[in-house]
C-alpha cells in the first residue's frame, strides 16, 4: 500500500480535474451571463485547488522519498512510467498557473478563497490569446497524459495482475 496522504492526494487531485473540467465543459453550453460567470469562477478555484494540492504533493513526495515498485517490470518500462508521471507532475503546476496569467492577461481579477491574488502578467489582448491557445493545448496534453496513466494501471491490473493499482485505491473499512 501506499501512504494514506498520497493516496488521498491523488483522488483529490483526480475529482478536482474532473471537476474544473466538467465547469468549463459546461459554461460552453450555458446561456445567462451570471450563470457563465459562476461556472468560470467554479473552474479557476478548483483549479486553484489542484495548482495547491500540486505543492502538497510535491513537499510530500520529497518527504517519502523513492516508493517501492511493485513487480518485476523492465527498466524501458520504469522508465516511461517515470516519465509520464514527471510530466503529470509539470502540467498540474504549468495548467492552473496557465489559467491564472489567462485571466489576468484578459484583465480580470483571480480570485482564490475570498483573497484576490496578485496578478501574474499585466493585461494584454494579444498574450491572452497565446495564453488562450495554451492553456486549451496543455488541458488536451494532460488529458492524454491521463488516459496513457489510467490505461497502465489497467493493464498492470489485468494483463500483469500485480497489485500497482490497488495500491493507489483507498483502503477498505473492514
Amino acid at each position: 500500500m501506499r501512504p494514506r496522504s498520497l493516496v488521498v492526494l491523488h483522488w483529490l487531485t483526480a475529482l478536482f480535474l474532473a471537476v474544473a473540467a466538467a465547469l468549463i465543459l459546461i459554461r460552453d453550453e450555458v446561456d445567462g451571463r451570471a450563470l457563465r460567470l459562476w461556472l468560470l469562477e467554479g473552474h479557476r478555484h478548483f483549479g486553484l485547488l489542484v495548482l495547491l494540492l500540486f505543492a502538497v504533493r510535491v513537499v510530500l513526495r520529497f518527504r517519502l522519498g523513492k516508493l517501492p515498485g511493485e513487480g518485476n517490470t523492465s527498466a524501458l518500462i520504469r522508465l516511461a512510467a517515470g516519465t509520464t508521471h514527471m510530466a503529470l507532475y509539470a502540467l498540474l503546476l504549468v495548467q492552473p498557473l496557465l489559467g491564472w496569467a489567462l485571466s489576468n492577461a484578459e484583465g480580470k481579477p483571480v480570485h482564490f478563497l475570498g483573497i484576490t491574488l496578485p496578478a501574474l502578467v499585466a493585461s494584454d489582448e494579444n498574450l491572452a490569446d497565446s495564453l488562450t491557445t495554451w492553456h486549451q493545448d496543455v488541458a488536451w496534453v494532460l488529458l492524454a497524459l491521463i488516459t496513457l496513466h489510467m490505461g497502465a494501471a489497467l493493464w498492470h491490473h489485468f494483463v500483469l495482475r500485480d497489485r500497482t493499482l490497488r495500491m493507489m485505491l483507498p483502503e477498505r473499512r473492514r
